[in-house]
Order: structure tokens, then sequence, then C-alpha cells
């Protein structure tokens, strides 16, 4: 073989260039390529000539069908999007592809291989025997719901059954996207290239409630959480179901260490692992230690530093796995247990989920849309996905048309296609089994309306291709922020879902609020909602109390700014109108004690006090005043001054 700046020195002939029975060129002017060029040469000037059309791209490209009519932007977000399928939990494989299928799941290392030729003796889900010629029993174990390094589900599922006969190197086991030993990256849907409703504007895609009914596109997530428990100054932290001040409720699912059982069914905040750590001012001497370690010594400060369910992580607890120092784990420095808690999510595809097809023709599912209003074709079958025929012109990723059409004749026909990259099926033998298919030679069909039941105007192009969902489910995605973590420097909101940070509020959006003359708002977003630490606090004070908020104050990158222009020597100074000197406070100054939210949050409980005693009063002087008017007036008084009774 040649390396690529070897290659450079030659020029090299097509796979397929027309050769004579003794090996010689049939044309005269040969097609061949030179360096990053095309060129047409005569027979003489060629040095080589390629083995195979397809070794000139990539695996992943060669599972593209149609590659030769994609544009080659598209053709490379193509064979970047098949990286990014999440696998599916019944996946199906291509009706169009390339004969590349079988190689790629089989190398991959993701399928289970038999390593001798035999008869299968026993097959379940975990396990799959096998009786050699020769007399030997060899035994394979299946991989069952691991957690793969982007959260996803690593599953094999058996490809024999039982008195099957297998030879050496077959497939007796499907990896994850795998479908009878091929690669399986998704499914096959009947798609419509039309618009409807406005709702597959812009890429955005149309789905059947079909699809997520029957579980066509539903995948599994497996994320794993972990808690440590450490050597504190304090003393040691303790994983524990004795927690200070937490409900019975609250623990019904975690077992006599605290430790939550594999198949309780969590949600957001609930408690994985139970963990204390010790508070307190004072470290403990060596004979508090000691009563300690006999005695438990319940009573001892401590807080609770559980392990909870983030947001959006609720889902089946599926493994859990302790690590002990005493067991011989390995374990980072003052580490003495370390708990690990596997969750699985079962996601259904769902509006904000990205699908693709393998020309690079993505986008985001923006209506899940009930079969029976979708539209549907002569014999009553409703599609399963509308796509938006703006998508291709403009792309120019001609190969989803024709995957579509060859789709739409192979599942007609009952049969799988393969067209091999640049020596696969052309455009003629396309329509010639679209023919052979009894399809419309144009590949269109008229298409009705499911809510009127009257036929659109034109024909639709409809048919079968392969739909990969990817890993990029909103579920991962969507995030919502009232008060959080500050940045320690400008404290300015952290910024992504990881922070549980803010959104950012950047220069093209006070340009649309500038635009609207919104001034209020921007100096809300400048202030309060940002860096303005003393007024943030006084603001939430006065919503606690009921009162005005008060105007906001000087923003903390202000003072930043103010404080590096002095650290390079310039006298700066605040003036207000009549040239007197703002002094700006200190975070650290006076103001401090009214900055953490624990004070808030006893202000906000002395204020209900408060408004409890107010409440018990009036009540209480309002049974006063019903008294008095309930007892009988008294008299007039006498002239000898004495009171009747």
């Amino acid at each position: 073989y040649l390396t690529a700046d070897e290659e450079d020195n030659y020029i090299i002939a097509g796979a397929n260039t027309p050769l004579n029975d003794d090996g010689s060129f049939k044309e005269n002017i040969i097609l061949a390529r030179q360096k990053e060029d095309n060129v047409e040469v005569t027979p003489d000037k060629i040095d080589y000539m390629d083995v195979i059309p397809k070794q000139v791209v990539s695996v992943a490209s060669a599972c593209i069908p149609f590659l030769e009519n994609d544009d080659s932007n598209r053709a490379l977000m193509g064979a970047n999007q098949q990286r990014q399928a999440a696998p599916l939990i019944n996946p199906h494989g291509s009706l169009v592809g390339t004969g590349m299928e079988y190689r790629a799941a089989h190398d991959s290392g993701a399928a289970l291989i038999a390593k001798a030729a035999g008869t299968v003796e026993y097959v379940d889900a975990n396990e799959i025997r096998i009786r050699r010629e020769d007399g030997t029993l060899d035994k394979y174990t299946l991989e069952k719901y691991r957690r793969s390094n982007n959260s996803k589900s690593y599953n094999q599922t058996p490809n024999v059954k039982l008195g099957d006969h297998v030879d050496v190197s077959d497939v007796i086991a499907n990896g994850p996207t795998m479908d009878h030993g091929e690669l399986a990256l998704g499914q096959n849907p009947l798609i419509a290239f039309m618009t409807w409703n406005m709702y597959n504007y812009e890429d955005a895609i149309m789905l059947s409630e079909r699809l997520v009914k029957d579980d066509v596109y539903t995948s599994i997530s497996i994320e794993d959480y972990e808690s440590e428990a450490r050597d504190t100054k304090l003393g040691p932290e303790e994983i524990t179901r004795e927690l200070p001040n937490i409900g019975e409720d609250a623990l019904k699912d975690l077992d006599a260490d605290g430790i939550v059982r594999v198949g309780a069914e969590v949600h957001d905040g609930d408690i994985l692992v139970g963990k204390v750590t010790p508070k307190g001012v004072t470290e403990l001497s060596a004979e508090e230690r000691l009563l300690h370690a006999i005695f438990g010594e319940k009573a001892r400060e401590v807080r609770d530093t559980s392990l909870r369910v983030p947001h959006g992580g609720g889902g089946i607890v599926q493994d859990v796995k302790v690590y002990t120092r005493e067991a011989g784990d390995e374990l980072s420095p003052g580490v003495n247990t370390m708990v690990r808690v596997y969750i699985a999510q079962k996601r259904k595809i769902q509006v904000g989920d990205k699908l693709s097809g393998r020309h690079g023709n993505k986008g985001t599912v923006a209506a899940v849309v009930p079969e029976e209003d979708m539209p549907y074709l002569p014999d009553g079958t409703p599609v399963d996905i509308c796509l938006n025929p703006m998508g291709v012109p403009s792309r120019m990723n001609i190969g989803q048309l024709l995957e579509l059409h060859l789709g739409a004749a192979a599942r007609q026909l009952g049969i799988h296609v393969a067209t091999p990259v640049f020596d696969g099926a052309n455009e003629n033998d396309v329509w010639d089994t679209v023919r052979q298919a009894g399809v419309d030679k144009d590949g269109k069909t008229v298409i009705y309306d499911g809510r009127t039941g009257e036929p659109f105007h034109n024909r639709v192009s409809v048919g079968v291709m392969h739909y990969l969902k990817l890993t990029h489910m909103v579920d991962d995605k969507i995030h919502a922020r009232s008060i959080g973590p500050y940045s320690l420097v400008t404290q300015q909101p952290l910024g992504g879902k990881a922070q549980f940070g803010g959104q950012r509020f950047g220069e093209m959006e006070v340009w649309a609020l500038e635009a609207y003359g919104a001034a209020y708002t921007l100096q809300e977003i400048l202030t309060y909602k940002s860096d303005d630490v003393v007024g943030r606090v006084r603001a939430y004070e006065a919503i606690v109390k009921g009162e005005r908020i008060p105007k906001p104050g000087v923003p903390e990158s202000f003072r930043v700014l103010v404080k590096e222009l002095q650290s390079l020597g310039l006298d700066i100074r605040v003036l207000d109108m009549n040239h007197k000197e703002i002094e700006l406070r200190d975070m650290d100054g006076e103001s401090s004690e009214h900055l953490n939210i624990d004070t808030l949050s006893r202000m906000a409980e002395e204020q209900e006090k408060k408004k409890l005693a107010e409440e018990t009063e009036k009540s209480e002087d309002k049974k006063d005043d019903e008294k008095t008017a309930d007892k009988p007036a008294a008299p007039a008084d006498k002239s000898d001054g004495k009171v009747s009774k």
C-alpha cells in the first residue's frame, strides 16, 4: 500500500475503470486522481489502480448508501451522526445498505463471536453454550445493560437458537445497535416529504404517535452517581440510615446501611446514599474518638450530607457497587468507603429530541401527532414521519431521495438491498426496482389528510428511509434556575447546566431589549439578577417582608473594574452629582451579615411568626368584641348611685 504522502507522487485510476480481458484499459481517456484533483489522462500515464472503489473513504462513510449523490459537507455530517446514534431497545437493520453493515458490526468488538464451529446446546439472555465437534463445551457470557462511557445501555442479545449450527467467527450475540449480526443504528419508518401545518418548518420533524406507543425510538440511558465517606478534621463521615430530621417515609427504599436497594424507583431529590458529616468547632481528642468508636455516640452533632437524585435524574436503580478500604479496594487517600449507584431511564422519543438520516439530513422533533391525524396512503397506511422538502435542494444530499424510493421498493418486494459506495445502483437500477415493485414510476403517490380525509393537491414522495435517534436528547439539555451559585470574583451567576448556572444575556440580547426601550428590564438584568450583591439580598428581603423593592446598588463588576484600575496606580474615585465621593462598600464590609441565605431564612421565619401572632391577636380581639356584644346592656344609673344587679 502507499502512505498518504507517497500517494501524491502517482496518478491512480479508479477501481471500476473498464478493463479488457488481458488487463489493459478499454478506454483511451481514463478518469484518475492525482493529489487532490480528478484528472483525465491517457492509459500510459497511469501508475496504479485502486483495489476497491470505497478504499478512499472511511468505514462510517462507506455505510452511507448513494454517498456519490451527496454533497461532501452533508456526507461528512452523515458519517459523524452515525457515531452519535443512540442504541435503541429494538433496532432494525437498514433496508437499503452498502454491504458494509455485517463487516462493520462483526469487527467492532461489540458482538459476541464464535471461537470454534459447533452446535448450540443452551441459550438464554445471559449465557450461550456451544458444543464443539470434538466434544468440548464453550461457554459465552453476554453483557447485560452495562453503562457505556456516554451513559447509554451496552447490552448483548442472542443471535442463535437452540440446535443451530455455527461456524468459527459467526456472530452468536448482537451488541448494541445490531440486528441479525449486522449494523442497525436506527429504524425504517415510512417517511413523506411534505409540509404539514408548518410543524416541520426549518428542519423540524413531525412524528406519528405510533413511534412513541410502539417504543420504536425508545432507548435506555444509565447514569452513575457516587458518594464518598471521608475522614474529616472533626471525625470520619459515616454512611448510615440514621439521618437527622429525616422522616421514615424518605428512608423507605434504603437498606440497613442507608444505601438504596436495587430496583427501587427514585425521583428528583430522593436519598440514594444516607451520609452524615460531623459538625462542630473543636477537634475530637483521642479519648473522645475512642468513646465514639465504642459507643457510637449518636448524640454528637452531625449534618445530613446524603447523596440525592439530581434534577431530571429519576429512574430505576439498576445497580449499586460499594467499595471499602477493608475489602482491599483502591480508594483515594482519606476515603474510607465509596458507593456508586446506577440509575436507568427508559426514554421514549419526545418533542426536542434530535433525529437524523445517513445523509446529514438531521432535525429535531417539533410535534408528535396522533396516528389518526397523520397523512395516509391510498391503502389507509398512515405515514410515520413528515420531513420538509425544502431541506433537500439547497443541501444537495440527493442520496436521501434515492434511498427513499429504493427503500419503498425493497419493503414492497420483501428484500434488503446493498448498493456499495461509488459502485452501487445507478438511477436506472433504482427506477427498474421501483417499477418491479409496482410502485408508481415517479416514486410519488396521492396522500390524504388524516383530519379531513381529502387528498392533498399534489402527489408526494413517500418511501422508507433508515432514520436514527441521536444522543442529543432534550432530557439531558433542559435546564432552569431561580437562585443558585455565583462566581467568586465577579459575583455573577455561573453558566451551564452542570454548574446549575443562569442564562447568559449577551450583547445581541441587550440590543433586542434596547430596541424596545425596556430600560428597567435591562437595569434589573445588570443589577439584581447579576452581581449587585447587596441589592439582590435587599430585594429578596423586601419580597419576603412584602415591602417595596429598593433601588439597585452598584454592581460588583464595577467595583472589580475600579480596583483593577487602582492596581495600575490610577486614582479612580466615584463621585455623585454634587462631586461628593461615593464610598464603594466591600462585600466583606459591614453589610456581610445581611448576605447569607440563612439570615434571610431566619428573617422569613420571623415574618411568619409575626404574621401568625398578629392574626392570633386579631382573632382574640374579635372574640372579645363578640363577647361584649353578647352581654345584656346595663341599665342607666339611678340617682342614689347604686347599680342594679
